[in-house]
């Protein structure tokens, strides 16, 4: 029976867990950090990087101990030998892959149509024709790009992220300086903050936000089946991509807020490239949406490939159809699983506005990552440190799954009521799927 190959090196996962962090969200990301946290945005993205590194040191050392496609899913099973919670985990973040890949591939559209200035007159569900066509096409070609195999993805998205990255290091090199221009602890003054001071409650809620921009680092698990020896190479490239990427965000949130006044980016639409126009007005305008087309363009390829993979590690653990962990006996990639995909990725072009949906699924990430850091420590406990593989300090999944929930906890407490209504439902239509589908079926343990 054909099996996964194992193509990737160290340094292609590295770029591709890069490209999987970098995404398109921290283009605008930083208007919306400024808004809440005004010159002292910096600080939101070091505790948000503290949350996320101590997870992602939990990721890396169940890739470096379980290197198995759904990964998570596996590791939720061994730890806690309770199916039905395997099941929502892995299809957890098959629904957030799937949400952010339709919802990307519609950004790519809207990107495409301006630059090419189509217009036929149409619409169908209240959509442009012509958006729709371009998203679906799209779609097409980024399917084609994960059948043919894993090295053809990975070299897409090595392009795709030296031209995202190359935007964030031209904001760092243009607005250095910029650097001592701008207050680093001015905080907007509110009728909550009136003395505009840098409060807990203030840092959490920045927290909550500029998180989000480090998801991805959990994409990186889903391909551990096709890295070369994973073991060693999969802690290597997630902790190296997640120390640039944090790096880069640090760098570029205290450029903005030196070159452009902290209220100005809050308003502005594209707020880094208005650091741009200050900092580099000889930068032409197209230039960055072309990035912005590469960096959501990687976005959908990334998640089409994780959404691909975790289809076929359930499958291959027991928790999905047999027939999703088929595995093409010349290109060696799950091809019915990226077919699956393309089937529903594309229907969902036609559902409107999905973007509710995207916000849902990112909160029940972070309800993984609270249970994926304490199946890690139950499986440190239970199994010890394995020789020749990353053991994390049990003290490094405890303060993860704390700061996860904690952050959870926060989000769930919004005035928005709809994104846990959402996610609430999502966890039910998991649940009675599982109850409808996978009920008592075998999971293997080894």
């Amino acid at each position: 029976m054909a099996e996964l190959k194992r193509t990737v090196g160290p340094g292609q996962m590295m770029l591709y867990g890069i490209g999987s962090m970098l995404g398109a969200g921290i283009y605008g990301l930083v208007g919306r950090a400024a808004g809440v946290m005004g010159g002292a945005m910096w600080l939101a993205f070091l505790l948000a990087m503290t949350a996320a590194l101590l997870t992602g040191l939990s990721y890396a050392s169940i890739a470096s101990r379980y290197p198995r496609a759904a990964g998570a899913a596996y590791a939720t099973q061994r730890a806690f030998r309770t199916p039905w919670l395997s099941y929502l985990v892995g299809l957890t973040v098959v629904a957030s892959g799937i949400a952010s890949a339709a919802t990307q591939s519609k950004v790519v559209a809207l990107n495409l149509n301006t630059l090419f200035g189509l217009d036929f007159g149409f619409s169908v569900l209240g959509a442009p024709l012509e958006v729709l066509l371009l998203a679906v096409g799209f779609v097409l070609l980024v399917g084609g790009i994960v059948w043919r195999g894993i090295t053809e993805s990975l070299w897409a998205n090595t392009a795709c992220t030296l031209i995202e990255a190359s935007g964030l290091v031209l904001v760092i090199a243009v607005g250095l300086r910029f650097w001592g221009q701008g207050d680093l602890t001015e905080v907007p003054i509110t009728a909550t903050n009136p003395e505009g001071l840098v409060t807990a409650s203030l840092l959490l809620q920045g927290a909550l936000l500029t998180f989000f921009s480090f998801l991805g680092f959990e994409d990186m698990l889903n391909v551990a089946e096709e890295v070369k020896a994973p073991e060693r190479n999969m802690p290597i490239a997630m902790i190296g991509a997640m120390l640039v990427v944090c790096t880069l965000y640090m760098l570029v949130a205290i450029t903005a807020v030196s070159v452009v006044p902290w209220h100005e980016l809050a308003t502005a639409p594209a707020p880094l490239r208005a650091v741009i126009e200050r900092a580099a007005p000889w930068f032409p305008a197209i230039g960055f949406t072309f990035i912005t087309i590469a960096a959501v363009a990687n976005t959908a390829l990334v998640n089409y490939v994780m959404g691909s993979r975790m289809l076929y590690g359930l499958a291959k653990q027991g928790l999905l159809p047999a027939a999703l962990g088929k595995v093409h006996a010349t290109r060696q990639t799950p091809h019915v699983a990226v077919m699956v995909l393309f089937v529903i990725i594309v229907a969902l072009q036609f559902a409107g506005d999905i973007s509710q949906l995207a916000g849902a699924t990112v909160l029940l990430l972070l309800l993984v990552f609270t249970i994926v850091n304490a199946a890690l420590i139950v499986l440190t406990r239970r199994e010890g440190k394995l020789k020749g593989r990353f053991n994390a300090p049990i003290a490094l999944p405890a303060g993860g799954a704390v700061i996860c929930a904690v952050l959870m906890g926060g989000q769930l407490l919004q005035v928005d009521w709809r994104a846990p209504a959402i996610a609430g439902g999502i966890v039910a239509a998991i649940l009675v799927l599982y109850l409808t589908t996978a009920r008592g079926r075998a999971m293997p343990q080894e």
